[in-house]
């Protein structure tokens, strides 16, 4: 397995831990389209035992299938801290733990399903990050992933390039991620790509392991 990048992921935290108290409020014009494509994805999840990979702030938590035991976890335990008010507002049981998508500390097979949404943009290792959702969920499980991916146009996919260090720097988040080749490239099947948006900019990924 390859290794983790130990500053690149501290420096990830660090600038989510930053930003923490202000995200919802920087994301608020973009979420209120989002919580359509989150009731989307929620959708197809059965209730069962779930991982919710990135949790964040806890947007994902008022789409959380009855009956289902859901663990939550995020790199930020500021993210975490402002989840656990989300959580408590909403009277949602979940359990909510600091841990890193690239070395879950959970075993083989633990989930039924697995969540991510708008999470692989920032995630040092992408594949690494993959693999790990891979191998925690059972064999034929559910991965589901609600990303914004670079866009195909040539012109507009070269722009997100080159503006693309600023964004990181102010936001932590990568907005060239081409995160469909990179679920393949982790060795997970890919069974089904849904536009979110007619530019094809947000995508849900619908994927399982391959094993």
């Amino acid at each position: 397995m390859a290794m983790i990048n130990q500053p690149a992921t501290d420096l990830t935290k660090a600038r989510y831990d930053r930003l923490a108290p202000l995200y919802d409020r920087l994301e608020s014009l973009m979420e209120r389209r989002a919580r359509a494509w989150r009731k989307r994805l929620w959708d197809r999840v059965e209730p069962g035992k779930i991982l919710d990979a990135g949790v964040g702030t806890g947007k994902n938590i008022p789409y959380y299938p009855a009956g289902a035991q859901v663990f939550g976890v995020d790199l930020s335990s500021a993210m975490l801290d402002q989840a656990r008010q989300r959580g408590q507002r909403d009277h949602v049981e979940v359990k909510l733990r600091e841990m890193d998508v690239q070395s879950l500390e959970f075993p083989d097979d633990s989930f039924d399903t697995a969540v991510a949404t708008f999470v692989f943009c920032s995630v040092p290792d992408p594949i690494l990050g993959l693999q790990e959702l891979a191998r925690v969920v059972k064999p034929r499980g559910k991965i589901l992933l609600l990303e914004h991916v670079r866009l195909e146009s040539p012109l507009l996919g070269r722009i997100m390039d080159l503006v693309n260090p600023w964004i990181v720097r102010m936001l932590g988040a990568n907005i060239n991620r081409q995160t469909v080749d990179n679920v393949r490239r982790a060795g997970l099947l890919v069974e089904g790509v849904e536009d979110m948006t007619t530019n094809g900019l947000v995508k849900l990924i619908m994927a399982r392991s391959n094993r």
